[in-house]
This record gives structure tokens, C-alpha cells and sequence, in this order.
């Protein structure tokens, strides 16, 4: 059975904010791979969300760690799903898929860097790895701004680590990624959750156009400094060469 801070964060997600931030990330990752027909490993897939998307049009495996999320995931379209960690991306083949989908679950997870070696591994040479991370300069500003959290800015800009649902945040830089995989390369960093992540006005958020144009507006500038370097999420895409 799903916890009760699981449960609200599941229902979080289906705010406004939270399909915000759904369709922002696909549609980066779709102006740099077409996808469509393609082999997608999604790690750490939680409720499933990106990974019924992404099986409408794709053959997908989904590993998550967590039994109740997965009872409780999404399967409008078909995808195989299975539980477990790095262990379970070790059994696959090498050049296994096209493209590896890893979201919100680094900062989380004891075997990063292993993960990220076996990324890198399965993947095939020319495959996309799509990475989503918090950012800390983008939390900072979200803790004094949104949250009016002037002592939760002040810790993150002296080096603490938050905690949220799944835990204890530990940033890493984009650039750990390229390092922790083999014959990764970084060809893009975008920013997510720049301008609506600071929008106080729930009301206004659910007004019918508040996702449309704030996604107009974050897609925009979500490859263009200074605004990138300030978005409470970074969508780090690589390629393996």
C-alpha cells in the first residue's frame, strides 16, 4: 500500500504543475531523437508516467525499485515492467536499446555511479541518454522565492542537502555523468520548471491556457542563458559515441 506522502505525490503530479513538467521533458527529448519505433529503458520509472507515454509509439522496459508504485503505475499503453536496480540493468546485453530514459532518481539512488556505467553499456553507439536533475541554483531561488524559506536558501547556499518524498537530494554536476559512463558525450543541457515553478497563484494555474502559453514560454528559453542556469530542474541529454 502506497504511503500517504507517495499518494500526494502521485496526485501532485496530475496539477497543473505536474503536467507542466511532463510535457516540457518530452518534448525535449523529442527535438533531439525522433521517438518513435525505438527501443526506451526507463530506470527508476516510478508510477510510470513517461513510460506509458513513450509506449505508444515504442518498445519499452521499465525497472523500478519500488513494488507499491509499480501496483499503482500508469498502463493506458502496453510496456513491460520489472522490479529492481542496477542489478537488473547488469543482465541486459550490450547495445541493448536506443535510448535510456533516467528522471528524478540519481540524486536518490546508493548505485549511481554503477548505473550510470551501465547506461552507457546497453545503450547502442549513437543512443540518448535523458537525464533530469535538480539544480541548485534553481532551488535556491525557488526556497527564497516560492517556499519564502529565507534559512532553506541560506543552507543550500552553504552546501546542505534538501530532502523531498524519496529522500535526501545529493546533487551531482551534468558533467559527473560523462565521467561515471563510458563514450558518453553531453550534447545538450535544458532547463525545466524556469518560470512555473515560481508561480504562487495556484488559481491562476488552473485558468484553461496557464499550461499552454507557461510551456510556450519555458520551451523558449529553456536552451538560452541566463535562464537555464537558474531553472529549478536541468534535462540533460547525451549521447554515446
Amino acid at each position: 500500500m502506497l504511503s500517504e506522502e507517495l499518494r500526494n505525490f502521485k496526485n501532485n503530479m496530475k496539477h497543473p504543475w505536474g503536467v507542466l513538467y511532463y510535457k516540457t521533458v518530452w518534448a525535449q527529448l523529442a527535438e533531439i531523437v525522433d521517438i518513435k519505433n525505438l527501443g526506451i529503458v526507463d530506470f527508476g520509472s516510478g508510477f510510470g508516467t513517461t513510460a506509458n507515454y513513450l509506449a505508444k509509439n515504442n518498445n519499452v522496459l521499465a525497472i523500478e525499485p519500488n513494488a507499491d508504485m509499480i501496483q499503482e503505475r500508469e498502463k493506458e499503453n502496453k510496456y513491460n515492467q520489472i522490479k529492481g536496480k542496477v542489478e537488473k540493468l547488469a543482465r541486459l546485453p550490450d547495445s541493448f536499446t536506443d535510448v535510456v530514459i533516467c528522471h528524478n532518481v540519481l540524486e536518490f539512488a546508493e548505485e549511481r555511479i554503477e548505473a550510470v556505467k551501465e547506461f552507457s553499456r546497453i545503450l547502442e553507439p549513437g543512443g540518448i541518454l535523458s537525464v533530469v536533475k535538480h539544480n541548485r541554483a534553481g532551488r535556491v531561488i525557488h526556497a527564497a522565492v516560492f517556499d519564502n524559506n529565507f534559512d532553506a536558501a541560506m543552507n543550500l547556499l552553504d552546501g546542505g542537502e534538501p530532502t523531498n518524498t524519496f529522500g535526501k537530494i545529493n546533487y551531482y554536476n551534468p558533467e559527473d555523468l560523462t565521467e561515471w559512463g563510458n563514450g558518453l558525450k553531453i550534447e545538450k543541457i535544458l532547463g525545466a520548471g524556469i518560470f512555473g515553478r515560481l508561480q504562487q497563484n495556484d488559481d491562476a494555474k488552473y485558468e484553461p491556457d496557464w499550461i499552454d502559453k507557461m510551456f510556450e514560454l519555458e520551451m523558449k528559453v529553456c536552451d538560452l542563458e541566463p535562464y537555464k542556469s537558474i531553472a529549478f530542474l536541468h534535462h540533460v541529454l547525451l549521447r554515446k559515441i
